[in-house]
């Protein structure tokens, strides 16, 4: 039987029919939207938190959707070992929700940055990347204002040593230096998961380059992992 994705819905989402299309149209599998106020999952096996601008990014992103109803399910699922990934906003409601270390500041530049980004892969054996082969960075878009990572120094001993850091913003041939982060993020941090390794943040959208209509590709590895650990 194939595994089952549901992709939350909040008020000012905007990248939920992107995840939506990405895993009906090309991955081909079952997938439903799940409303905000509601509290039932459908029985995903695999919940996305989309990209977009929920409640409008008023307080802080992702601060009053991590108190909306169906985070209380998220949450439950997550703690008890079901797969969670919040892309963009979506890993904002993670960290804000505690399913995730750290924060989100403003971009360094104070602007909003949207293009395509190099990413290295730092953990190859996660559900999310080990079908990641390719051993060059892989090309994935970013659309964001607040997506410069930061944590403590304890924080991120803790992601190194557990080796919880997913992805790292890099050149094409690898490099994670300032010229290569777009954003100010610490230690170039893209993407992390939890120490359990079952719910992953990352701020690019792996669900807008799976299409090769678009002219990339990438993002469709990211979610063959997904599905390869599944089946």
């Amino acid at each position: 039987m194939k595994p089952k994705f549901g992709v939350v819905v909040f008020p000012g989402s905007n990248c939920d029919h992107d995840a939506y299309y990405a895993l009906k149209k090309i991955m081909n599998v079952d997938v439903s939207f799940l409303w905000h106020k509601e509290n039932d999952l459908q029985n995903s096996n695999v919940i996305i938190l989309p990209g977009g601008f929920s409640y409008g990014d008023y307080l802080r992103c992702g601060a009053i959707a991590r108190f909306s109803p169906i985070m209380n399910s998220i949450i439950n699922f997550a703690n008890n070992g079901g797969y969670v990934v919040g892309i963009c906003n979506g890993f904002q409601v993670l960290l804000e929700a505690g399913l995730l270390p750290g924060v989100m500041i403003k971009n360094e530049s104070l602007k909003f940055v949207c293009k395509d980004v190099y990413l290295s892969v730092e953990n190859r054996n996660s559900i999310f990347t080990s079908s990641i082969t390719r051993e060059r960075p892989i090309k994935i878009p970013i659309a964001h204002g607040e997506g410069n990572y930061f944590a403590d120094d304890e924080t991120l001993k803790e992601l190194l040593d557990n080796d919880q850091i997913a992805f790292k913003y890099s050149s094409l041939d690898g490099k994670t230096d300032d010229e290569s982060n777009p954003n100010g993020s610490t230690m170039n941090i893209a993407g992390i998961v939890n120490k359990k390794g079952n719910v992953l943040g990352l701020m690019p959208h792996p669900e807008r380059a799976c299409d090769p209509i678009l002219g990339r590709s990438d993002g469709k590895m990211f979610f063959d992992s997904i599905l390869n650990n599944l089946n």
